[in-house]
């Protein structure tokens, strides 16, 4: 299960949405993690705004972490912060996770104008600097940067590609849309996009199609049910509370 936590979260991460602003501070999601049939885990991800070097920028903050024997088995604390401004660039991501005694620790300063994102390790006590196109995201503010996207127009079949960077390079993430549907949840049925992330196989994922994702399909598209088929049995991460979402009279439950 190692690494397990950072790249659900990653995923949870990874929404789309309409085209207007699909979100606000305040904004507060909880998902609870199944591992096969046992409880995992919870994950958070929640959206405030905050000062950085003089400016106002919105902090998004997710949090994963294991409970009862699954931490016992192996101990997650994982934490993932991003400030971006209000055009959705991100200016500093942080990482620090702790994972079975795999830990990491680093910071990205983001410099648009020279197109170059400083990388400190802080547990290396290293600083590198990368190259990055005019566009780019991290693992945080790829989510809202995606959630402001027009899927009206989209179907079975389409595909969206966004740049992040991720673990010292340049990531070109690909999202396929599966279609739309009605899905279960504690909440009631709710009408969602059903998508798939294109992931690497291999390592902890069976193929590289073994991830899929559902989010409402309105102007929140909140994160509703992410599904992952791993080497070694299968993880769900769940949303079990929602508060603060910028369009509240815009979610259908029936």
């Amino acid at each position: 299960m190692k690494k397990i936590y950072s790249i659900l979260l990653f995923f949870v991460l990874l929404i789309l949405n309409a085209q207007q602003p699909a979100y606000q501070p305040g904004e507060h999601f909880k998902f609870k993690i199944h591992y096969g049939i046992f409880n995992a885990g919870y994950a958070t991800l929640d959206l405030k705004e905050d000062i950085f070097q003089g400016k106002k920028l919105l902090h998004a903050i997710g949090k994963g972490w294991t409970t009862g024997i699954s931490r016992w088995l192996m101990k997650v604390n994982d934490n993932y912060e991003s400030y971006f401004d209000y055009e959705n660039r991100p200016i500093r991501f942080i990482r620090h996770i702790y994972e079975g005694g795999y830990t990491k620790n680093v910071e990205l300063r983001f410099d648009h104008d020279n197109q170059k994102v400083q990388v400190i390790d802080k547990e290396k006590n290293k600083v590198k600097n990368f190259d990055i196109p005019s566009k780019i995201n991290d693992m945080v503010s790829v989510f809202y940067y995606l959630r402001n996207v027009n899927t009206s127009n989209l179907h079975a079949g389409d595909q969206i590609q966004v740049d992040m960077f991720f673990d010292n390079e340049v990531y070109p993430f690909r999202l396929k849309i599966l279609g739309r549907e009605y899905l279960k949840t504690k909440f009631g049925k709710i009408k969602a996009l059903k998508l798939r992330p294109i992931v690497m196989s291999g390592r902890i994922f069976k193929e590289d199609e073994s991830l899929t994702m559902w989010i409402s399909d309105d102007t929140n598209k909140i994160p509703l049910l992410i599904k992952a088929d791993l080497l070694v049995g299968s993880l769900k991460a769940s949303l079990i509370e929602y508060k603060g979402l910028a369009h509240p009279d815009a979610l259908a439950v029936k």
